[in-house]
């Protein structure tokens, strides 16, 4: 089997929705709610799925948290996934108000973080803007790709990432 060249590539992982199901749960709006949302007395983290730490840590990539949870998905998402501490994404503040169709508030920082490298992107609040806008402006390859926040990851999102690297790498 010939050996990679490249690097492998960066994998953005999003929290909420993606590894954290909503499941029709809504996150708090104000910020003392959000900081509650973030701690591990959060009951909806018992939805979590702990198998997909291994399967995250399987695939051919360099993981990366790209959420607003920061570091506190070290703190409290990794340990109940198994995971290392993992590098996060530089992303700006989230926005007060998201509006449909706009580009997603993390896309311009996480193009910037894979500095043309390839890159996976795994979130639930991705769409037809942010491809476009990553197409014209990554210079690597790049898999955009979106989780249904009501289920979060499941198996079938593990196998498209795992046959976009190894179609694409």
């Amino acid at each position: 089997m010939p050996v990679r060249a490249e690097p492998p590539p960066l994998l953005f992982l999003d929290v909420d929705g993606t590894v954290l199901p909503y499941d029709g749960a809504r996150l708090p709006s104000t910020p003392e709610g959000w900081d509650d949302w973030q701690s591990v007395s959060n009951p909806q983290l018992a939805k979590i799925g702990p198998g997909h730490g291994p399967r995250l840590l399987a695939l051919p990539c360099v993981l990366m948290w790209a959420t607003a949870w920061k570091d506190n998905a070290n703190q409290v998402i990794a340990p109940l996934l198994g995971l290392p501490h993992l590098p996060v994404a530089d992303l700006p503040e989230v926005p007060a108000e998201l509006q449909a169709g706009a580009l997603n508030w993390k896309t311009q920082a996480l193009v910037h973080a894979a500095a043309g490298l390839p890159v996976i992107w795994i979130d639930d609040s991705i769409t037809d803007t942010d491809r476009t806008w990553v197409s014209a402006q990554h210079q690597g390859q790049a898999l955009l790709h979106r989780v249904d926040s009501t289920t979060g990851l499941i198996s079938t999102d593990f196998v498209a990432v795992q046959d976009w690297t190894r179609l694409n790498l």
